[in-house]
């Protein structure tokens, strides 16, 4: 079942989304050569909580960390470790926090560094096909719109789509109806209804679709280990339009990138 907001719980979520926002903004800064990701984690754990909000992942299904940390041929759920990020790696970063009982959720995968061309367009057009799928969230059109149109972008440029982790709703629980795949056909699925909530993440391999999981438990990479990219808004049906509860403005004054890719879909304060 869709849970629908209130106007006055959606500007939660807003503030619980902008909290993660605002942690991957820190992040941004410290992603560096040398820099451990557990160092990354508890520089993130720390900032949630003294800003007033819980870590979102840490003991939710037992995971044992404030964010979730894949490098390179890693596709989700990369568990923090005590290892080196190194010049070339990509990494991507999925952080959730709550705030007066809501969730915020999302991820932005970042180049290290100088990295090959080819994964840094497999990092543009994964970021491309979320606003792609984005645009396809409005009253009236399903699930089906979304997935369709970021497998069609992706996959126009032989890249896999991720097929056994997908996005999702969210609010008061991290995970609700309706799962958001990021493939499917138009016209199918559940339809989308004013004041839904949902976190919108095209998981996207430079290779194959394939994965496997590591013995962690957590942990999933590309079958044939090439890179894989990750990036995720948390996205609100308001008047009938995709309105973000999140923004990458912040990670976006840090790496000193200017883009207005956000501006058809910002929040309306």
């Amino acid at each position: 079942m869709i849970v629908t907001k209130t106007k006055e719980e959606l500007e939660i979520m807003r503030r619980a989304a902008l909290m993660v926002s605002k942690t991957l903004g820190m992040i941004a800064a410290e992603i560096k050569p040398g820099v451990t990701t557990l160092r990354l984690d508890e520089l993130a754990e720390t900032y949630i909580r003294d800003n007033g909000a819980i870590p979102g992942f840490k003991g939710l299904y037992d995971c044992p960390s404030t964010l979730l940390i894949s490098p390179n041929e890693e596709v989700v759920h990369g568990i923090p470790k005590d290892v080196p990020i190194k010049e070339g790696d990509i990494l991507s970063v999925d952080c959730g926090a709550i705030v007066d009982g809501f969730y915020g959720d999302h991820a932005y995968t970042f180049a290290v560094g100088e990295i090959p061309k080819e994964t840094q367009l497999l990092l543009e057009r994964t970021k491309n096909s979320l606003y792609i799928g984005i645009d396809k969230f409005r009253l009236g059109n399903r699930v089906g719109d979304v997935g369709h149109a970021i497998q069609e972008y992706c996959e126009g440029f032989g890249y896999g789509v991720v097929r056994e982790l997908v996005g999702h709703g969210i609010g008061a629980v991290m995970h609700e109806d309706p799962q958001m795949p990021n493939y499917g056909k138009r016209g199918r699925g559940k339809k989308f209804i004013e004041g839904m909530t949902v976190a919108i993440e095209p998981m996207i391999n430079m290779g194959t679709k394939s994965i496997q999981h590591y013995p962690d438990g957590w942990t999933i990479k590309t079958k044939d280990k090439k890179p894989s990219a990750h990036f995720e808004h948390d996205v609100a049906l308001v008047d009938g339009e995709p309105r973000l509860l999140s923004t990458f403005d912040y990670i976006y004054e840090v790496l000193g990138i200017t883009s207005n890719e956000e501006d058809p879909y910002r929040w309306k304060e």
